[in-house]
C-alpha cells in the first residue's frame, strides 16, 4: 500500500521554506512532465544540430582558405620570377621561362561572357515556359527532365559533339562571312558553353517563377492584363533576384569549364583577334600543359594560373552577390 501511495505522489522542493512538498500525481501532472521531457529532448537535439551546422560552415571556410593558401604557397617561385608582369604579359614561352597570362585571361572572360549572352534568352524562355505556361503535366515533366539531362552529360561528350557537329557548321558560317574558315575558336567554345550552362539558370528560374503568389497574378488578370503583361509586370519583377542568381551560377560554371572548351577552342597562346579566332582559357592551359611541366618554375607558373582563375571566380561571385542584394532591395 505504501508503494502505491508513493507512486501516486510527486515531490517538489519549496524554495521559500526549504522543505519538500508532496502532491498528488494527477494525469494532468503526468502529461505536463512528459511534455517537459519531450521539450528538453527537442532542445538538446536542436542544439546538437546547430553545433553541427556551425562546424560544417566553418569547415567550408577553412577548406576554401586552405585552397587559397596552398595555391599561393605553390606559386611562390613564379611570383618571384615574373612579379606583377605575370598578369598583363602577352607571351607564354616555357622554354625561356617567360610567362604572361593576359591572352588566357582574355580568352576565359570572352568565352564565358559570350556564352552567358547566348544562353540568357534560352534560359529565360525555358524558365518561363515551364514555370508559367506548363507548370505541370507530361509535357512539363518531359522538358524538365530533358533540361536536367543536359546538365548531367559529361563535358567531354560535349567536346566530341562539338568537334563532329558544331565545328563544321561554324566553319561553313565563317567562310560565308569572309573569316578564315577554321571552325575552332572562341565562338565555337562559347556555343558549347552556352548549351552546357542553360540548365542552371533555367532550373532556378523555373523554381522562382512557380513560387510567385497566385494572388498577385490573379489581381493582374482581374484588371484585364494579358498573359504577357502578367509575366512582364508581375512575374519577372518578383523573381528578378532569383533569375539573376541563376545567371551568376551559370557564369561560375562557364568560368571553370575545361574539357569541352579545350577540345574546340584551338589552344593557341596568342591574343584572339576576333571572336572567331582560336584562343585559350586558363583552365584549358592547365589541362594541356600540367603534365608537361618539366621544371619547377614552369609548374609554379601553372599553379599560379590556377590561383588567378580562383581569384577571378571569387571576385565575379562577390560582385554577383552584391548585385543580387541590390535587386532584392528594390
Amino acid at each position: 500500500m505504501e508503494s502505491l501511495v508513493k507512486n501516486d505522489l510527486i515531490t517538489r522542493p519549496d524554495i521559500s521554506s526549504g522543505r519538500v512538498i508532496k502532491s498528488v500525481n494527477t494525469p494532468d501532472t503526468l502529461s505536463t512532465t512528459k511534455r517537459l521531457k519531450r521539450s528538453h529532448r527537442h532542445i538538446r537535439a536542436e542544439n546538437v544540430f546547430r553545433r553541427i551546422l556551425i562546424i560544417v560552415g566553418w569547415a567550408t571556410v577553412v577548406l576554401v582558405a586552405g585552397i587559397m593558401v596552398t595555391l599561393i604557397f605553390q606559386s611562390t617561385l613564379s611570383i618571384k620570377a615574373s612579379g606583377f608582369g605575370y598578369l598583363w604579359g602577352k607571351t607564354w614561352d616555357p622554354v625561356r621561362d617567360i610567362f604572361g597570362v593576359y591572352p588566357f585571361l582574355l580568352g576565359t572572360l570572352l568565352t564565358s561572357f559570350l556564352a552567358l549572352l547566348i544562353s540568357i534568352p534560352f534560359s529565360f524562355a525555358v524558365a518561363i515556359f515551364l514555370g508559367e505556361y506548363y507548370p505541370t503535366g507530361w509535357v512539363s515533366n518531359l522538358l524538365k527532365n530533358t533540361v536536367e539531362l543536359i546538365a548531367a552529360v559529361p563535358s567531354v561528350i560535349y567536346g566530341f559533339w562539338g568537334l563532329a557537329v558544331l565545328v563544321p557548321i561554324v566553319r561553313s558560317f565563317e567562310s560565308k562571312i569572309g573569316v578564315e574558315p577554321v571552325g575552332l575558336g572562341i565562338f565555337t567554345s562559347s556555343l558549347i558553353l552556352a548549351i552546357m550552362i542553360v540548365p542552371y539558370a533555367a532550373s532556378l528560374g523555373r523554381s522562382m517563377i512557380q513560387m510567385v503568389p497566385s494572388t498577385l497574378k490573379e489581381a493582374a488578370y482581374s484588371l484585364g492584363a494579358t498573359r504577357w503583361e502578367v509575366i512582364r509586370s508581375v512575374v519577372l519583377p518578383y523573381t528578378k533576384s532569383g533569375m539573376f542568381a541563376g545567371i551568376m551560377l551559370s557564369l561560375g560554371r562557364a568560368l571553370g569549364e575545361t574539357m569541352a572548351v579545350t577540345m574546340v577552342i584551338g589552344n593557341t597562346s596568342l591574343i584572339p583577334k576576333n571572336i572567331f579566332a582560336p584562343g585559350n582559357t586558363m583552365a584549358s592551359v592547365i589541362a594541356n600543359e600540367f603534365t608537361e611541366a618539366d621544371h619547377p618554375v614552369y609548374l609554379s607558373a601553372l599553379i599560379e594560373l590556377g590561383l588567378v582563375l580562383f581569384v577571378v571566380t571569387v571576385l565575379i561571385n562577390m560582385v554577383g552577390k552584391r548585385l543580387i542584394k541590390g535587386f532584392s532591395k528594390e
